[in-house]
């Protein structure tokens, strides 16, 4: 492979280039978004003005609009600062797939020459993956986590919450769930280098079960299982893709 007979400063000046090509990229987009801020905010605010509800009868789900507790600033510069956030963030999720695929150069050298030709399917799932994450986070997880807890013993309490606040609660959840649902990825990658195996995986079921509701508690913003469950339910799922993915990984290493 092209990538053992490159030295180390070989390694660092292309990490560099391909960080500054995505960095290019990202102050780009934000350049951009950021003209559209205040339309931007205005959606990240559907979780708070939405209830969503499951039945076990038609219709199964259900989007109840709600009256929305009121969004202040208690700094001159919050609001502003808000703004920034939502358009950096806004403008790194639109440059995903520049940024994956600047990944992707960076770890091509290491790769062999039939594997090289993945790079269209590994930008649209690992884009996929992390649009997946975030969209199930901000439709799903966040409606619930937000009715519970502002609903929360607060017959004698009138909620006035920090625009700041606010948008860095919804913005760190939805980033984190972004990440979350890259393990596929990161599983095919471990396997991909030899340092798991598809029966190393299957074995390890359980524990891998076991993380997952522990990832769930500490990931998921309230405390009740119903949500836990909600996030570790996902994990398990992709797990298990993963494995599959590995199967078909460790395969082709083995016979190529």
């Amino acid at each position: 492979m092209e990538d053992a007979k490159m030295p180390l400063t070989e390694h660092l000046s292309e990490l560099r280039k391909r960080i500054l090509i995505s960095l290019v990229a990202l102050l780009i987009v934000f350049s951009v978004v950021f003209n559209y801020s205040e339309e931007i905010f205005g959606f990240l605010t559907f979780p708070m003005k939405t209830d969503l509800r499951l039945s076990l009868q038609n219709p199964y789900v259900q989007l109840i609009e709600k009256p929305a507790a009121n969004l202040v600033f208690l700094a001159p510069a919050e609001a502003f600062w808000m703004h920034l956030k939502i358009s950096f963030v806004t403008a790194f999720v639109v440059a995903l797939p520049v940024i994956f695929y600047q990944l992707w150069r960076f770890i091509s050298p290491g790769l062999l020459p039939g594997e090289r030709r993945y790079v269209i399917p590994f930008i649209l799932s690992a884009t996929g993956l992390f649009l997946a994450g975030a969209s199930f986070c901000f439709f799903v997880v966040l409606p619930f986590a937000l009715t519970f807890l502002l609903g929360y013993k607060t017959a004698h309490l009138t909620a006035m919450i920090a625009v700041g606040s606010y948008i860095d609660f919804c913005l760190k959840f939805i980033l984190a769930f972004g990440a979350i649902f890259e393990l596929p990825l990161g599983i095919i990658f471990l396997a991909r280098l030899g340092l798991v195996t598809p029966q190393f995986l299957a074995k390890n079921r359980k524990f891998a079960v076991l993380i997952a509701f522990i990832v769930g508690a500490i990931l998921t913003p309230t405390p009740d299982a119903f949500n836990q469950t909600l996030m570790a339910v996902p994990i398990i799922i992709l797990y298990e893709i993963g494995i599959l993915m590995a199967r078909i990984v460790y395969r082709k290493r083995r016979n190529g």
